[in-house]
């Protein structure tokens, strides 16, 4: 199987969650972490053109309700997000699983039993 890499933050709950059931699963995997690492502008577009930024712009999490404001009369589209989350990665839905030119976005068990067994 070819290289999986789990990005997100290592103090996230669902990321937890998400590495808990890969070593579960004896699925090897790389993890890269946003707060050390940061995130690429040329990876951020790539994933848009796979699911959207609509996917991958979190809007629910603690980081969007404190930088929402600074947005409430733009209208946001896949530039504006992505800049968005270069300067706030904690506003990326977490987990991003990247495999075979493929993401996963979310915590989805059902997914990663199709995609990892």
């Amino acid at each position: 199987m070819s290289e999986v890499i789990i990005y997100g933050i290592p103090n996230c709950d669902t990321i937890k969650k998400t590495i808990n059931w890969f070593d579960e699963h004896h699925v090897a995997y790389s993890f890269h972490n946003y707060k050390k690492t940061g995130i690429e502008k040329s990876t951020l577009k790539k994933w848009c053109k796979l699911v959207g930024w609509e996917m991958l712009l979190n809007k629910k999490g603690t980081t969007w309700k404190k930088i929402q404001p600074n947005f409430v009369d733009v209208e946001i589209n896949e530039s504006i997000a992505i800049d968005i989350m270069l300067e706030n990665n904690s506003a990326i839905k977490r987990p991003v699983i990247e495999f075979k030119n493929k993401i996963l976005v979310g915590f989805d068990e059902a997914a990663l039993l199709k995609n990892f067994k």
